[in-house]
């Protein structure tokens, strides 16, 4: 029986990883990190404010998922998005690591690279560079491509990607293949089952999460 902690439960793939890991039967127990409370009632759940300036992760926990992000739109500059997508994802990183964890999932970006001319992949890779360094017992990387599903917060953009990628999902074969939009339910099952089976550092992307997670009611 494990232990988790879950960063951003009150987003798009933390919400849908809560859900499941709440009815999954080798968890006893979910610490729910968010600014706020979660819409789930789970005695397995518990909800801890996320406090970026006091971090704690409880002695015990075995696994932590990180799903964190914002866009720069709403960061409305690049340091205040430096904060949510580096700094804060890294020092949870490094609280994890001090709380004796083994396992760490963090949720990034298709086409994160550090050397990118773009600064939000640029932000991405040098995240996941320094979550790699800090040498876990299983380090995951999740690079979903675009998220399908419903946010709560409404996305002009990302709104209008969603239905030219619904409409013209079967263009994407091929080398572009990897750019075919992914459910975020499905993100948030490939991430239990990575936690469950990997070892050293792994690094996903979108069409291994969705075959990951096609597996993940067949355990």
């Amino acid at each position: 029986m494990r232990t988790t902690a879950v960063f951003g439960t009150t987003g798009l793939i933390g919400s849908h990883l809560i859900q499941l890991l709440s009815q999954h039967n080798d968890y006893q127990k979910v610490y729910s990190f968010a600014r706020r409370k979660p819409e789930l009632h789970s005695d397995k759940v518990e909800h801890i404010n996320l406090n970026s300036e006091s971090l704690t992760i409880p002695i015990g926990t075995d696994d932590v998922f990180v799903c964190l992000g914002t866009t720069m739109k709403k960061a409305g500059s690049k340091e205040a998005f430096l904060k949510v997508d580096f700094k804060i994802v890294v020092d949870i990183a490094k609280q994890a690591k001090q709380s004796n964890v083994k396992r760490i999932i963090v949720v990034s970006s298709l086409g994160a690279d550090p050397t990118s001319n773009n600064f939000y992949l640029q932000t991405k890779g040098k995240m996941e560079e320094s979550v790699k360094q800090l040498e876990f017992e299983y380090c995951g990387i999740v690079r979903p491509s675009l998220l399908l599903g419903n946010r709560k917060e409404f996305r002009l953009g990302e709104k209008m990607a969603i239905v030219f990628f619904k409409i013209f999902s079967f263009i994407f074969v091929g080398p572009i293949k990897k750019y075919k939009g992914i459910y975020a339910q499905d993100v948030a099952k490939s991430m239990i089952m990575l936690a469950q089976n990997g070892k050293g550092i792994v690094t996903v992307e979108s069409i291994i999460l969705k075959k990951i997670a096609d597996e993940y009611y067949k355990q």
